[in-house]
């Protein structure tokens, strides 16, 4: 009888070490614990809520596992400093399985000089012996257009032309006043100039450059993106 009472206890120790509930807010406290501890370089809370075999992707597509997440958690430079605050939640709770999602929006003086930038990351938390810790985490960073630098107006006749990319596939280059155009399909967009031949459409991630041949001229458009080249011969000159 005695010896089927301890199997019984041990047997309902088991079930609620295993059925430990967690909330929201539990989640976004810890959470946000985490990036408090990244000024300081703590690493006790990242050994806390990550699990020994988590999986974590960083916005630079870098994996990490655990020991080489810990050993990255170093205290900021001398002359920096920041938060991190941890908005727009959401959040999955199913059984023992703990989904979310959230902006990490990011502050950073460097030497006095203020910096922002905003993720959103996706942590998935697993509930184990009664412990709650992240077992995969995935973030990106939001894409954000580069400051507007000074057009070089004399060069917009250089830029001003037709560039094809295949027979019956065109785009043309145009300029109205002040301001250069590209132009495919009925879809015109304004280019503008982070540096005089170097220019982004606005929420468009890439880089239109125009690249000069021996001869002086441009020759053709070049469409960068994730710093792979499209590029687009340039046809005609036009005056549209």
């Amino acid at each position: 009888m005695k010896l089927a009472l301890i199997k019984f206890l041990s047997a309902a120790t088991i079930v609620c070490a295993a059925d430990v509930p967690i909330t929201q807010d539990e989640l976004v406290r810890r959470t946000q614990e985490l990036y408090d501890s990244l000024v300081s370089g703590d690493q006790a809370p990242w050994k806390k809520h990550f699990a020994d075999d988590c999986i974590f992707a960083d916005e630079k597509g870098r994996l990490f596992d655990k020991p080489k997440l810990i050993a990255d958690i170093t205290p900021l430079p001398a002359g920096y400093s920041g938060t991190i605050k941890v908005e727009n939640v959401q959040s999955r709770i199913i059984g023992n399985t703990a989904i979310l999602s959230y902006d990490a929006d990011e502050t950073e003086t460097i030497f006095g000089q203020n910096l922002k930038a905003r993720y959103h990351i996706t942590d998935t938390w697993l509930q184990r012996n009664g412990n709650w810790q992240i077992i995969a985490s995935q973030a990106h960073r939001y894409y954000e257009d580069p400051a507007v630098g000074k057009a070089d107006l004399k060069k917009f006749a250089d830029f001003i032309g037709t560039y094809e990319l295949a027979p019956g596939q065109t785009r043309s280059v145009f300029s109205e006043g002040d301001k250069l155009f590209v132009e495919r399909k009925g879809k015109k967009e304004q280019l503008l100039p982070e540096t005089s031949e170097l220019f982004f459409r606005k929420g468009v991630e890439g880089r239109i450059l125009f690249r000069y041949a021996a001869n002086g001229k441009v020759d053709a458009l070049i469409d960068r993106r994730n710093n792979e080249d499209v590029i687009w011969r340039k046809m005609t000159e036009s005056t549209k």
